[in-house]
């Protein structure tokens, strides 16, 4: 009775665009293994918030999309793509993930550092702390090139600079 449609859909999967799913909650690092998700300042990434990831990829484009919840309200988090996973120190995630990679890192060149050669989002999160952001780039990821979505103070205060990492979620993209 539920053959049919069953087999319609394996039939039509392959034709559907890749995509991938990352859903997570914050964690502390424990200096063993990280979570999927850690939060290197639980004052603006706290522990136990939300993160799904959906990434889509198709026609040589690839589409990010970013949710949170139970962030801190009224706060703007820019966040990159980076070239290692997450680990027990910030700087454990690498430079920004590049289309084209800057031979010198950190990448400074605007050459190399565009919104045309780097995923960027900004997640602005309204007064419960969700926020959804989404980017599409006319390219496609390189395998296992880029391991990790970093989210960034946004703005100086609570005694974070600017573009002081805060949070970081593992992702295969």
């Amino acid at each position: 009775m539920y053959a049919a449609p069953a087999l319609a859909l394996a039939l039509l999967q392959p034709l559907l665009p890749p995509a991938s799913t990352v859903e997570a909650t914050f964690d502390r690092t424990d200096g063993i293994a990280p979570a999927t998700a850690v939060s290197f300042a639980p004052d603006v990434v706290p522990y136990g918030a939300g993160v799904r990831i959906v990434a889509h990829r198709a026609d040589g484009r690839t589409t990010v999309t970013m949710t949170v919840d139970g962030l801190v309200p009224g706060h703007a988090y820019p966040v990159h793509a980076h070239t290692r996973g997450c680990g027990t120190v910030p700087a454990d995630s690498g430079p920004h993930y590049q289309d084209r990679p800057d031979p010198v890192q950190p990448s400074t060149d605007p050459a190399y550092a565009n919104d045309r050669n780097e995923l960027r989002l900004v997640l602005r999160t309204d007064e419960t702390g969700h926020a959804t952001a989404s980017s599409t780039v006319e390219w496609e990821f390189r395998e296992g090139g880029a391991r990790s979505l970093v989210l960034h103070a946004g703005q100086d205060g609570q005694g974070h600079a600017l573009a002081q990492r805060v949070g970081c979620v593992n992702v295969n993209l």
